[in-house]
């Protein structure tokens, strides 16, 4: 993590307005909350990427659906493929040999050789007839048709150079990268590593502890995260600041008690555990989260209501486990341009995220508004767009920013 105060803009170093010694909302309500770009600056000042791990080939075919990412980029060992080889099954044979050859005028091979498709050219050839293009009268072959030079053959260095970048610091291993590595020898690689992850649950039956629980293991082990689940624990400060402080974690997300109630002790609880460095964030749903520090690991606290837990865990949380992953900490989700069918109605100074579902035409509609709760709207949308705190809205049928929830057709 950076050296960067809780309490600083990340950006111009100014001091925010919630020192290191916050204000208690309770009852109070939020007297200001946080653009999410601040948020978002104060997660990429204070979460680096955790070092990288390295991984044998042998092994990655079992690991590839942790989603595993490159650390570093890879370069192509030597040139691919290593010598001139046949790309066609046939006969191998000097090009200057079917010259003038055709079905009324067969020309004799007899320095022919019989080749299948990867093995390498015999010396002397340099072009690959194939079969229908021959006839063979027991050891005697004679071509039907000529054949170019090159024809037929794929020449050293054609698919790669050596020393050409393979795959960039990044990318997120497939099977055919698996296959490529193999066949070029690589036998280890370096990949982002799989931060440990501690979700405490602090809050009671009316947040539906277990449906964040689930929820946010989907989510973290989505993003890299290895997790560890603790809770629910009770609207006790000491017990709660205990959790935060444990030991063993990458990164501390905590989902419950951030809101403005008496029983909503987890900021105060972080700031005892650590440091609060901000409570509240201009974007709804989602408005009372936090960041800060724990046990000398970053924070993220999340509301207990499990759609305001879903869009600040995707806007903050996962943002910084996608970092200490070494991914890209952008939204994960496929961006794809849509047309809305009707107005979506947005305040002034605060981030909004609607949930969408494409129209038979191809349009997209809002299934429920940035401030209706629960899950079943997400679990009917296709994805959501999110409106930028300067804008009062987005007029109907113009054109804005489809994110695709995961499994989403695009």
């Amino acid at each position: 993590m950076s050296s960067a105060r809780a309490g600083d803009d990340p950006a111009t170093g100014d001091r925010l307005p919630f020192a290191a010694s916050p204000p208690d909302v309770r009852g109070r309500g939020f007297s200001s909350r946080a653009a999410l770009p601040v948020m978002e600056g104060w997660i990429d000042a204070t979460v680096g990427p955790l070092p990288p791990r390295a991984v044998a080939l042998a092994d990655l075919p079992a690991t590839l659906a942790e989603g595993l990412v490159l650390a570093e980029p890879v370069n192509a060992p030597g040139d691919w493929p290593p010598a001139d080889r046949a790309a066609r099954d046939g006969v191998a044979v000097a090009s200057s040999d079917t010259l003038g050859a055709g079905s009324y005028n067969p020309v004799p091979l007899p320095g022919a050789v019989t080749v299948a498709a990867g093995e390498p050219m015999p010396p002397g050839t340099d072009a690959v007839l194939p079969v229908e293009a021959m006839q063979a009268d027991g050891p005697f072959v004679e071509a039907l048709g000529s054949a170019a030079p090159g024809e037929g053959v794929e020449r050293r260095g054609e698919g790669l150079r050596g020393g050409t970048v393979l795959l960039k610091a990044g990318h997120r291993l497939r099977p055919q990268d698996l296959g490529l590595l193999t066949a070029l020898g690589i036998d280890t690689v370096r990949v982002g590593a799989r931060p440990r992850v501690r979700i405490v649950l602090a809050g009671g039956p009316r947040s539906g502890p277990e449906t964040l629980g689930a929820m946010l293991t989907a989510l973290a082990t989505r993003d890299g995260g290895v997790v560890e689940l603790v809770g629910p624990l009770p609207a006790d400060r000491a017990a709660l600041a205990a959790a935060y402080a444990a030991p063993g974690a990458d990164l501390l997300i905590s989902a419950g008690r951030t809101g403005v109630g008496e029983d909503d002790v987890a900021p105060l609880a972080l700031a005892e555990a650590g440091q609060l460095a901000l409570h509240g964030v201009a974007l709804r749903p989602g408005d009372s989260a936090a960041l800060g520090t724990a046990g000398g690991v970053p924070a993220v606290l999340l509301p207990g209501e499990p759609m305001a837990c879903l869009t600040a865990y995707e806007l903050l949380a996962g943002r910084a486990l996608r970092r200490l992953a070494g991914r890209d900490p952008g939204l994960p989700h496929p961006a794809v341009p849509a047309v809305v069918v009707r107005k979506l109605v947005s305040e002034i100074g605060c981030t909004e995220l609607y949930r969408v579902r494409r129209t038979a035409d191809g349009m997209v509609e809002p299934v429920a508004s940035p401030h209706r709760p629960g899950l079943a709207g997400a679990v009917l949308a296709d994805g959501f767009v999110l409106i930028p705190a300067e804008s009062e809205g987005v007029p109907a049928g113009a054109t804005v920013t489809l994110r695709c929830f995961d499994g989403t057709s695009l």
